[in-house]
C-alpha cells in the first residue's frame, strides 16, 4: 500500500484508524495551527502507524503543524536500529537517529534485581523532554494505543490503589513539554492488521534484558483483557467509554467531597 499524497486512505481499516485518530485529536485538541510535534519512533507497529497518521492528517487538515521524527538508540541493538530508520525511511517516512549512552548507564546505575526498562525508559524520555527543547518543538506524539490505556489502568487499580490511566493530551513531569497519544481510540488488533496492509515490518530491537520486557502485571492485564473479551467483544471500548464518563460523585476521593 503506497503513500497518498491527499492523505486519502486506500482500504476501510486505514479509514476506520484514520477516523479514531482525528477523533482523538478533536476531543483533546491535541493539536493545533502552527504545532511543531516531536514524533517518537521506536521501530514498533504503533509508533509507524502513528507517524502515518499524523501525516495523513497534516495533509488534510485545514490548518499546518510540523511533524519531526526521532528515534532514540539506547545502544542495545545498534544495527536494529539503523535498520528500523531505513524501514522508515522505505516507507517515505525521515527519522533522525539519535545514538545516546543510554545502556552505559543502565549498567552504571542498576541496582541488582531491580527492572532495566524502568530506568531505560526514564532516561529515553529525558531524552526526548531535552530534545524537544532543542528541535523547538511544542508537544511530543507517543504511540501508546487502546490497550496500553486499559492495562494501564487496571494496573494502577489493582497494584497502586490509584484510579488512573494515561495522560491523552497533559504537560510532562518536567512542565516544560505537553504529551500527546493520538492513538487512544485505537485497538492493538487494528494496528496489527494496519501495518500488514502497509507491508511494514516491525524492527524488535534486541536487549540482553529479555525477561524484564513485559513486566509480569502487565503480562497478566493483558491477558485478564483477552479472556474477557472472549465473552464481551466490545469490552475494550466499554472500558474506553468509562474512562471518558468519570462519575466522581461516586467515588470516594474524599479531596471531592465537601461536608454540608
Amino acid at each position: 500500500m503506497g503513500s497518498n499524497r491527499k492523505g486519502k486512505p486506500a482500504s476501510d481499516l486505514e479509514h476506520l484508524v484514520m477516523r479514531r485518530v482525528g477523533r482523538a485529536i478533536g476531543d483533546f485538541h491535541m493539536i493545533e495551527p502552527g504545532d511543531r510535534i516531536l514524533v517518537g519512533i521506536s521501530g514498533g507497529k504503533d509508533s509507524f502507524v502513528l507517524m502515518r497518521m499524523l501525516d495523513m492528517h497534516r495533509r488534510r487538515f485545514e490548518f499546518d503543524f510540523e511533524l519531526v521524527a526521532v528515534m532514540v538508540d539506547a545502544g542495545w541493538d545498534r544495527e536494529g536500529a539503523r535498520r528500523a530508520v531505513k524501514m522508515m525511511a522505505d516507507h517515505g517516512f525521515e527519522v533522525e537517529l539519535l545514538e545516546r549512552k543510554i545502556q552505559q548507564t543502565v549498567d552504571q546505575k542498576l541496582r541488582p534485581g531491580s527492572n532495566p526498562c524502568a530506568l531505560c525508559s526514564r532516561l529515553r524520555r529525558g531524552f526526548l523532554y531535552d530534545l524537544a527543547q532543542e528541535r523547538g518543538c511544542d508537544k511530543i506524539a507517543l504511540g501508546h494505543h487502546l490497550d496500553d490505556f486499559i492495562e494501564t489502568l487496571l494496573l494502577n487499580l489493582f497494584f497502586t490503589g490509584q484510579l488512573k490511566s494515561m495522560g491523552v493530551n497533559m504537560l510532562s513531569d518536567d512542565g516544560r513539554n505537553r504529551i500527546i497519544r493520538p492513538l487512544v481510540y485505537v485497538e492493538a488488533d487494528l494496528l496489527v492488521h494496519l501495518v500488514e496492509e502497509y507491508g511494514f515490518s516491525p524492527v524488535d530491537l534486541k536487549c540482553p534484558h529479555t525477561t524484564f520486557k513485559r513486566e509480569p502485571q502487565r503480562k497478566m492485564m493483558r491477558g485478564l483483557v483477552s479472556r474477557l473479551a472472549q465473552g464481551n467483544p466490545r469490552i475494550r471500548r466499554s472500558m474506553l467509554a468509562a474512562m471518558k464518563h468519570v462519575r466522581p460523585g461516586h467515588l470516594m476521593d474524599t479531596s471531592l467531597h465537601k461536608p454540608w
